[in-house]
């Protein structure tokens, strides 16, 4: 049975088969994690065998939340599953919807529950090769410059993020990164 994540339909939200979501560009929750090291973000490239944006640079990690899962749970739980981080909580940063074309006729029109950790010394990280292709250490602005000059090497929602909402996202953080 496919997965079922939260979709608006009609205006009411309801469980709605992922894949389906993506095809009719449905109004859905997701949330986005960014795993701080210092002025450094962890960021993955998505697998290759991804339905969507495979092998483009993403941030830390991002998901859709199970039906009625709490996004804080969703958030530390895809931190396990795709990166075999554990013991680390992210806390809540912002909100943020977008609408992006993410190739072969699939939309993401997402409502962001974004979240912030810092790493501990000495973390373990075990990507899930199901679902990264590898990682890297990567000091935020040079990133954000990085994604503005070759956007066709990273998920649109990482554009979006780091190019309309960096302020609202990392707030005081980036402030005292700049």
């Amino acid at each position: 049975m496919e997965e079922q994540i939260p979709a608006w339909v009609d205006g009411q939200l309801t469980p709605v088969g992922k894949l389906e979501v993506h095809r009719r560009g449905l109004r859905h929750k997701a949330v986005s994690v960014f795993l701080m090291r210092g002025n450094e973000v962890l960021i993955q490239r998505r697998a290759l065998s991804k339905y969507h944006t495979p092998g483009l640079w993403a941030n830390t990690c991002c998901t859709h939340p199970h039906w009625e899962e709490d996004p804080a749970s969703c958030a530390v739980r895809r931190l396990r599953e795709e990166l075999g981080i554990i013991g680390v909580f992210p806390s809540f940063a912002d909100q943020i919807e977008y609408r992006a074309e993410v190739g072969g006729g699939l939309i993401e029109h997402e409502v962001v529950d974004v979240y912030l950790a810092e790493a501990s010394s000495g973390l373990l990280i075990q990507p899930n090769a199901d679902e990264v292709a590898e990682t890297r250490w990567v000091d935020l602005y040079d990133l954000a410059a990085r994604v503005a000059r070759k956007p066709e090497d990273y998920t649109p929602w990482l554009h979006i993020y780091l190019g309309q909402h960096m302020d609202r996202i990392f707030g005081q953080t980036a402030v005292h990164r700049a």
